[in-house]
């Protein structure tokens, strides 16, 4: 498709993708950039590790809140979920298999990111998701069909997120544990809206694990 977000750059980081064995698409929140989503994950590299970060177009994948009804939030969303497919392409034509590929995403990024791997389901090397979850005023994991084949997927967020309800975070792990991810889930007492140390030593794990 073309849309909002089709004209934007991919920004990269890390090991050239020439020589890489795995590869981290990485999705940033409203409001950021490509290369602020680059720098924060930046200390998640490891020697061989290629990041790709689409960018969206006046930094925003989609106006509204992703507990909208979907149609509020189009042609965002649809154009968000072909950047990280085109994101994840790039990859694949560089001969990374997906079982090679984490996608992870922050806030919005989370949303998108989770949203995409719910809808493409194959064995990927790991989903994340810092404080986020799947996009709709409604989510019912009988609406997402296919196996993750124990893709690794990571959802961590606050009890008293502004933006992320817990109760949206639990019923995407379960849409997740029921497509067959190896599902973690982690919700922290009074945190905010952010991204926490024991977060990122967990995926700092998950990383590890692509090589």
């Amino acid at each position: 498709m073309t849309g909002p977000h089709q004209d934007q750059p991919l920004v990269t980081g890390g090991t050239d993708l020439d020589d890489a064995d795995a590869v981290l698409v990485a999705v940033h929140g409203r409001g950021a950039t490509a290369q602020s989503i680059v720098n924060t994950v930046g200390r998640l590299h490891e020697p061989g590790l290629a990041i790709l970060a689409p960018q969206a177009a006046n930094n925003t994948w989609y106006p509204h809140s992703f507990l909208e009804p979907v149609e509020k939030n189009e042609p965002g969303r649809s154009s968000g979920l072909q950047a990280v497919d085109d994101a994840v392409t790039t990859a694949t034509d560089a001969d990374i298999p997906t079982e090679n590929v984490l996608v992870l995403g922050f806030s919005q990024g989370a949303c998108l990111a989770s949203e995409y791997v719910a809808r493409n389901p194959r064995r990927y090397g790991g989903a994340v998701a810092f404080s986020g979850g799947l996009i709709g005023q409604t989510v019912d994991p009988d609406d997402y069909e296919g196996d993750l084949k124990e893709t690794p997927y990571f959802v961590g967020c606050s009890d008293v997120d502004p933006h992320i309800p817990v109760e949206r975070v639990r019923v995407t792990a379960e849409t997740f544990e029921q497509l067959n991810a190896d599902v973690e889930e982690r919700i922290y007492e009074g945190m905010g809206h952010g991204i926490n140390e024991d977060e990122i030593r967990y995926v700092d794990g998950m990383v590890d694990a692509l090589f």
